[in-house]
């Protein structure tokens, strides 16, 4: 698959890129000692605008706490033999430090504005090699719900697509530098490795089956696992609230500060989880997030391989 853009006139490259809500499962294989996450696609997105200047040696970046994507763009023009001047700008839905992949989607946005500016295909392995070099990334530049070894920068596997969710949630407070939670080492035993290796190979067959029942069990064991890494503090009571509203089970900002509630918007009992949920939630928390998965429906009609540039 390639990043492939077309300049708009004046020569001004747009992009944008979707966030996740956390994890459907995230940790390490047993057979490879490989780490990876099963990303969680939603409605909430980064948006980047890139304009050439022909005039600037480098590219200026706002709003400047956006040091890594300008470190991308620049990295984007030198690979490309461009001009190396520019003012990238970007503005976000996802809010940073939260484990909603803020700065992979970053970072992708700027991608495709710089290859939509100047007409340049990029293939989306190279981009994930390219922003690995700037951190660990999640694999937002992949449409669907993919498995993603995030430490390497590279795709394990397309998984699928999910039926239409919503996701009720709390964010615990405070933030979560990414590049430095992922320089902890994992205390993972040999029983969790095999764990997660047997939970992926079950998530990869719940997607495939659509079968929110397994991928609500997978999703909130991986949660109750992930407790030993960065511990919710109310996840016992969210576990509780799902239990009581019967809804699928409990997702994860695993390297974040989110977890949520996952309801089925198709499902018969929808409003009444919703309204109930938002009930239960209201005694954790004043701000409960409300996010919507990705519908990825144009995707089955025109085949994975066909759209990889500003469509999500």
């Amino acid at each position: 698959m390639e990043i492939e853009q077309r300049c708009p006139p004046g020569q001004i490259g747009t992009g944008k890129a979707f966030g996740t809500f956390g994890e459907l499962l995230q940790g390490r294989e047993a057979s490879t000692q490989r780490d990876f996450l099963v990303t969680l696609p939603i409605e909430r997105y980064a948006r980047a605008t890139f304009h050439p200047d022909p005039h600037a040696l480098h590219v200026t970046v706002h709003p400047a706490c956006k040091e890594k994507s300008r470190r991308l763009a620049q990295a984007l023009l030198e690979y490309f033999s461009l001009p190396p001047g520019g003012v990238l700008t970007l503005q976000s839905e996802l809010p940073a430090g939260k484990g909603l992949a803020s700065s992979s989607a970053d970072l992708v946005a700027t991608a495709r504005a710089v290859c939509s500016c100047f007409r340049v295909a990029l293939p989306l392995p190279q981009l994930a090699a390219f922003m690995c070099q700037i951190e660990p990334s999640d694999g937002v530049m992949y449409p669907g719900i993919v498995a993603f070894y995030h430490r390497e920068g590279r795709l394990r596997n397309f998984l699928g697509f999910l039926p239409p969710l919503t996701i009720l949630g709390i964010d615990e407070g405070n933030e979560i530098d990414t590049l430095a939670f992922n320089t902890i080492p994992k205390p993972f035993t040999a029983a969790d490795e095999h764990e997660y290796q047997a939970l992926l190979t079950r998530l990869t067959l719940a997607i495939q089956q659509r079968d929110l029942h397994t991928i609500g069990q997978i999703t909130t064991r991986s949660a109750i696992l992930n407790q030993k890494l960065n511990p919710k503090r109310t996840l016992y009571d969210v576990l509780r609230i799902s239990e009581e509203i019967g809804c699928p089970g409990v997702v994860v900002a695993h390297s974040g500060t989110c977890i949520g509630l996952l309801l089925a918007r198709d499902g018969p009992d929808y409003h009444q989880q919703l309204a109930l949920g938002r009930r239960h939630l209201a005694l954790l928390t004043d701000d409960i997030l409300t996010y919507h998965t990705l519908d990825f429906s144009q995707l089955r009609i025109k085949g994975v391989h066909r759209v990889a540039r500003n469509d999500y």
